[in-house]
């Protein structure tokens, strides 16, 4: 082992910058949604989107509210802001029990942290930097969902606090958004991670690995023109259905093949292989382990996926 290279990992990273273990704590807000939920820009989400199935905090407690923009009041805040504390206190003690864990970032991940009234993202992104132990944020987003005073905004926040961008990317092909029902351009994405890099704002890239019509060329290509945006991060998923998507319509009628875990792990191989050593990697893999998830079915072990993953590093020199 210690003849291989550690490959910089979000956990490295932050051990590296603070001395200790940071976690970072995924919270789900009632009353968010997408401009590709909400009939702004598309309707019924991105074609792999069940909404819920990705986010169980969600599951708790749903309301028929939802934010955007445009709105003038939040008559829904309060109760936000009390499902933020209380989401961010039950997994803080858990992790703090678990792991003695002393240092956190706030994890904004369901649907898109960034389309809401500017007064309701302060309100909220200032709660979360309020608790003990938060030393700063992660906020899920898409390109066309920020603007340049939230980011300028965010730059201020950075000034004392680590402040991180998560764009969903998932391909740089217009042909590949469009069949996904994604709503957004490759040019618009590359203006806004562009514009956040500018500013000097941390940004991680979400990639999906699998989607339909692509092949792996493809998806390297996606890889490498996001590493060539200069991005701090990348997220890598592969694409699996789960149930009452678009993408189950699709599956089900024999049109969309599931990517295999042989390519699925190759081609994630092969990107970590090229990947500057200054950007970190923050996942690289998912699966989800329910009655909700229709194929593949080497999605529902995680913990394989990741042994797999491992080893397939450890024959290239790396370690995961």
């Amino acid at each position: 082992m210690s003849n291989l290279k550690d490959v910089l990992t979000i956990g490295r990273y932050f051990k590296n910058k603070f001395g200790e273990k940071v976690y970072k704590v995924p919270i789900s807000i009632s009353g968010f949604t997408c401009p590709n939920i909400d009939g702004t820009v598309a309707k019924g989400g991105c074609s792999f989107c069940e909404n819920d199935s990705f986010s169980p905090n969600l599951k708790e407690k749903k309301t028929k509210f939802k934010l955007n923009p445009k709105i003038e009041e939040n008559p829904y805040l309060e109760n936000q802001l009390k499902q933020l504390e209380m989401q961010f206190t039950a997994t803080r003690d858990r992790l703090q029990n678990k792991f003695g864990v002393a240092k956190f970032i706030v994890y904004f991940q369901s649907f898109t942290n960034t389309y809401a009234p500017f007064s309701t993202l302060k309100a909220l992104y200032e709660k979360a930097l309020s608790f003990d132990n938060v030393i700063g944020l992660s906020i899920g987003t898409r390109t066309d969902c920020v603007t340049d005073e939230i980011l300028d905004y965010l730059v201020d926040l950075s000034k004392d606090k680590e402040i991180w961008v998560e764009y969903g990317i998932q391909s740089f092909y217009d042909d590949t958004l469009d069949v996904i029902n994604r709503g957004d351009s490759v040019k618009n994405m590359k203006y806004w991670i562009n514009r956040s890099k500018e500013k000097g704002l941390n940004v991680c890239g979400h990639l999906i690995y699998g989607l339909p019509g692509e092949s792996q060329e493809m998806m390297l290509e996606s890889f490498k023109q996001t590493v060539e945006l200069d991005v701090d991060s990348i997220k890598f998923h592969p694409l699996y259905v789960v149930k009452n998507t678009l993408l189950t319509n699709e599956f089900r009628k024999g049109r969309f093949t599931p990517i295999t875990e042989d390519l699925y792990i190759d081609t994630v191989v092969k990107s970590i292989v090229d990947l500057p050593e200054n950007i970190s990697i923050q996942r690289i893999t998912a699966g989800i382990d329910d009655d909700t998830l229709l194929s593949p079915n080497w999605c529902r072990d995680k913990h394989t996926q990741m042994k797999k993953i491992r080893l397939a590093l450890e024959k290239e020199g790396l370690n995961y």
